[in-house]
């Protein structure tokens, strides 16, 4: 089966393998003529970005690159980069790569006419209108991951180096003018970051349906967006060339993003500082955390999951849907643990209170308090 369409929801997005030819066409049609293609350092130098700068430069575009992000990207890599941007004269951003390169890629965009400093646009109640929108950039994303879904996001994820705390960034102008969704541009990820990506998807639909918020929409994606994952990540995992799996797990990804406008839960508010503190895989420790946090939630979910597991062709309900994450994590040498990702019990303190703090603990459909979180951490650890 050919995976080719042409989407408008949430944005415009232009789906299927090859499709990144028309790269040039997307950033005129956003209103780019100078874009600054914003990626990570292990991207910089593969054949896919050096191919995507090709067909920038023979748009008549120019070529410009900014690498200097982070695994987790932090405000230091939006001070260089807004540097960058503002000297070349660039007028627009094509955010490439999985979740730091689209993340930073937004939110150096979303900053580039801004007079404020980026804290004072976190994801907490009405600051994103503290933005000027005229002074947002406009945004071509492109995912060459699928997993965080953050090309059709409203928000970026940036680490506050000083805190050490992941940050939500948010505004409605972040979410980019067009999305190229081309899975041809996954099939050269390691293993180990095919598996991390897609179960960060897995994450956040089963996130999004646990969520007690009212948004049935979210959930029906959601659900789909499971299912997708079950069958197709096993498929890309062992048959990396598989083409077909690789766009139903990248419509996943942006499935799962989509849908947790409903709501995260523990298991992010859990990863977030892991991954701020130890520099983690985000996919990974969400992996990682989700059993015990599916435990935990039973008594607000159960019901939920008995109903979700017969079309994810899982047996047993809820405790069987249990079950098959063990074994799905299993599956692709997800650690048991997160004292395998080098997390220790002496930064247990440390972690609750930044985890209290994180926006996700308000979608968690079980009240989330101090000793509930240390008692999560204790059982993952």
């Amino acid at each position: 089966m050919t995976l080719t369409a042409n989407w408008s929801y949430p944005t415009a997005i232009r789906f299927g393998a090859g499709r990144i030819a028309e790269i040039g066409d997307a950033c005129i049609a956003a209103g780019i003529a100078r874009p600054l293609l914003v990626t990570d350092r292990g991207l910089a130098g593969m054949e896919i970005t050096a191919k995507t700068l090709d067909l920038v430069e023979a748009a008549g575009l120019g070529r410009a690159v900014f690498a200097e992000v982070d695994a987790n990207p932090t405000e230091k890599n939006l001070e260089e980069g807004l540097r960058a941007f503002r000297e070349g004269g660039y007028d627009g951003v094509i955010a490439f790569g999985g979740g730091s390169g689209l993340d930073l890629g937004k939110t150096l965009a979303f900053m580039s006419g801004q007079s404020r400093p980026v804290w004072d646009f976190e994801d907490i109640g009405d600051w994103w209108t503290r933005a000027d929108p005229m002074g947002i950039a406009p945004i071509v994303a492109v995912p060459t991951t699928a997993g965080t879904g953050s090309e059709v996001g409203r928000a970026s994820v940036i680490t506050n180096t000083e805190s050490r705390e992941k940050k939500i960034i948010f505004h409605p102008k972040m979410l980019p003018a067009t999305v190229i969704a081309d899975p041809e541009l996954t099939v050269g990820m390691p293993k180990a970051i095919t598996a991390g990506t897609g179960l960060d998807a897995f994450a956040h639909c089963v996130e999004a349906y646990s969520s007690p918020h009212y948004h049935p929409m979210s959930q029906g994606i959601a659900l789909e967006g499971m299912r997708l994952v079950v069958e197709n990540l096993p498929r890309v995992y062992d048959t990396p060339d598989d083409i077909e799996a690789r766009g139903h797990l990248m419509s996943a990804a942006a499935m799962g993003a989509v849908a947790f406008q409903k709501g995260l839960g523990a298991i992010h508010a859990l990863s977030h500082p892991v991954g701020a503190v130890h520099h983690t895989h985000h996919g990974t420790t969400n992996a990682v955390c989700m059993p015990a946090v599916l435990r935990f939630n039973a008594p607000a979910i159960r019901v939920r999951f008995d109903l979700a597991a017969p079309y994810l062709g899982i047996e047993g309900g809820f405790d069987g849907f249990v079950a098959f994450v063990d074994r799905f994590n299993d599956r692709f040498g997800v650690p048991k643990r997160l004292s395998g990702l080098g997390v220790s019990a002496t930064d247990i303190d440390a972690l609750t209170e930044a985890a209290l703090r994180d926006p996700s603990v308000g979608g968690n459909p079980v009240a989330l308090t101090a000793e509930g979180v240390r008692g999560l951490y204790e059982a993952v650890l």
